[in-house]
């Protein structure tokens, strides 16, 4: 069955303004026009929109996406699999927050006591989860599955107190990264300042500091997109200018 743009839109609840951009930047192209030059769509496009939909679900930005689902080696049989298992696991941090807050209710109307710990295992446990879905494959073959488990085990274990300064610390450390990015030299103070604050930050996880440790992973963070997309929030090139403060930090820059 074929589409017009307006009947594609309908079906899959996007608007033709965003099938258009799509067209625009090559992510979804249609089959074909047809002599009055409306955009027709197949089969092909259908389940490629499909499969668009998941990746945006899962928070992926359109530049990957486009990456991934024109690569020619792209499987989409296995990729759907893979949306299955991903968002089974975001159904699980769900379960997990909802029976949180459920507790917290009891708690707050005197039918439970909770412990303070408990008040922040469905926070701790997503991270770890998250971390494992977007990250856990390249950081388990760079450190080893033993180092990432104990990692974990560090995060879920942590107090209140530790939990609160742990997030506390990413947040001054985003802060300071993007002014630190503003001076374009990674040997300036507060940029040293910044090396410090991430070292602090991975010492709440990490089950042993290592100066080789940390410039490795701050090279991983050039290296990968997913890795550099989340410090280039706060400036386009603040992956890469971290990088360079931890290997002056850590004393391993060339």
């Amino acid at each position: 069955m074929e589409y017009t743009i307006q009947k594609l839109g309908n079906l899959a609840g996007v608007s033709t303004r965003t099938l258009r951009y799509y067209d625009e930047i090559g992510i979804l192209k249609p089959a074909r026009k047809n002599s009055a030059g409306y955009r027709i769509y197949g089969r092909q496009e259908v389940d490629k929109l499909q499969q668009i939909l998941f990746y945006r679900e899962l928070g992926l930005d359109l530049d990957s996406i486009n990456r991934l689902v024109n690569d020619p080696a792209f499987d989409g049989a296995a990729a759907l699999k893979n949306h299955r298992q991903q968002l089974l696991e975001k159904r699980r941090q769900l379960d997990l927050l909802i029976t949180n807050v459920e507790k917290t209710i009891s708690a707050a109307k005197g039918e439970i006591q909770m412990a303070d710990k408990e008040k922040f295992e469905g926070f701790k446990q997503k991270l770890v989860d998250d971390n494992e879905q977007q990250y856990g494959e390249e950081v388990r073959a760079k450190y080893g599955d033993d180092v990432v488990d104990r990692s974990n085990a560090k995060m879920l274990n942590m107090s209140e107190v530790q939990y609160e300064e742990f997030m506390s610390i990413e947040r001054t450390l985003m802060e300071k990264l993007a002014e630190a990015c503003a001076t374009e030299d990674p040997a300036s103070s507060i940029a040293q300042q910044t090396a410090d604050l991430h070292r602090q930050w991975l010492s709440f996880t990490w089950p042993m500091y290592s100066k080789e440790a940390h410039a490795g992973l701050a090279e991983m963070y050039v290296a990968d997109e997913r890795f550099a997309a989340y410090y280039n929030k706060v400036h386009p090139n603040a992956a890469e200018f971290l990088r360079d403060a931890i290997l002056i930090y850590t004393g391993t820059s060339e």
